[in-house]
């Protein structure tokens, strides 16, 4: 359903859509890759598609049969490049398959160099989690430039694991940061050590499950010197609106309140290129809303 074509240089702007797509289950139970897709489309002809909760072999989960559903997605999306990480991969309980379960960045654009970054899974007193992964893929944007686009999905029960995530994910920034500063000698033309697109413009997208007064949302907008601050896309555009909800809003099985939880952070040097940032409050594909992003070539 997308189209089979690379991105041109500067012809329109760049657009992005991050969806926690819950193993691409709706909420009338039925898991459809094909329906994500083409719901995305529907919002946009996205050029990078940034997915949480996509699963691999677990047919325990509601409404699955264990589809490989990064290979489901590759084929759904003829012309893009798809970079998974799984953030748990284990063996099934046949003791015979594996199970994975992560993140994606899928995109027309052509892709620099991919990172995958294991977070925090520090212990709260025996409250259900699981390990937590940020899938980073450092594209060529459409302005000629690179730009890192990040995705992850943090820790839903324990507040002090999804507060030691977000500050690795801001350390994350910052170190790059500093890579682009002073970046390692790559006098070696070829093998891995040969030269990296090192940048500070980043945007970095996901289900954080925090909501934006909280102390992890302050923690990964945080200030340091000399440091292009990741800033929040929704109050660059609407300025003091308050966000629109991404989560309980068709259901509320977690909670009768709807948040919002699902956000497109972009570095200080990004933000001049934000144009439009949007929520698709109606899809009922997922138990999440797609928050959409375009940026100006």
């Amino acid at each position: 359903p997308a189209r089979n074509e690379r991105r041109a240089l500067g012809t329109t702007p760049m657009k992005l859509i991050t969806w926690n797509v819950q193993w691409c289950r709706g909420l009338d139970g039925r898991v459809d890759a094909a329906r994500i897709v083409q719901g995305a489309l529907a919002m946009a002809d996205f050029d990078v598609l940034c997915l949480q909760e996509v699963a691999s072999g677990y047919p325990e989960l509601p409404g699955d049969a264990g589809h490989d559903q990064p290979a489901l997605l590759r084929q759904l999306l003829p012309g893009f490049e798809v970079c998974f990480g799984a953030a748990v991969d284990e063996l099934a309980a046949d003791g015979r398959s594996r199970q994975r379960f992560g993140n994606l960045v899928a995109t027309r654009l052509p892709v620099l160099q991919v990172q995958h970054h294991a977070l925090p899974w520090p212990t709260d007193d025996g409250l259900p989690g699981m390990p937590r992964l940020a899938v980073s893929a450092t594209l060529r944007a459409p302005w000629g430039t690179p730009l890192r686009v990040t995705t992850s999905h943090l820790e839903y029960y324990s507040q002090p694991a999804r507060l030691a995530q977000a500050q690795a994910l801001h350390a994350l920034h910052v170190q790059s940061a500093a890579r682009m500063a002073r970046p390692p000698d790559a006098s070696n033309p070829v093998g891995p050590f040969r030269a990296k697109p090192h940048t500070v413009d980043a945007i970095l997208t996901g289900d954080f499950n925090f909501p934006p007064d909280s102390a992890e949302y302050r923690a990964l907008t945080a200030t340091v010197p000399g440091v292009p601050p990741l800033m929040d896309s929704w109050r660059v555009v609407h300025g003091s609106r308050e966000h629109d909800p991404t989560f309980h809003v068709h259901d509320s099985t977690y909670s009768p309140t709807p948040v919002a939880c699902d956000f497109v952070f972009a570095s200080g040097t990004v933000v001049p290129r934000l144009r439009r940032v949007e929520v698709d409050l109606a899809t009922k594909a997922s138990d999440h809303q797609p928050v959409l992003v375009e940026l100006a070539d």
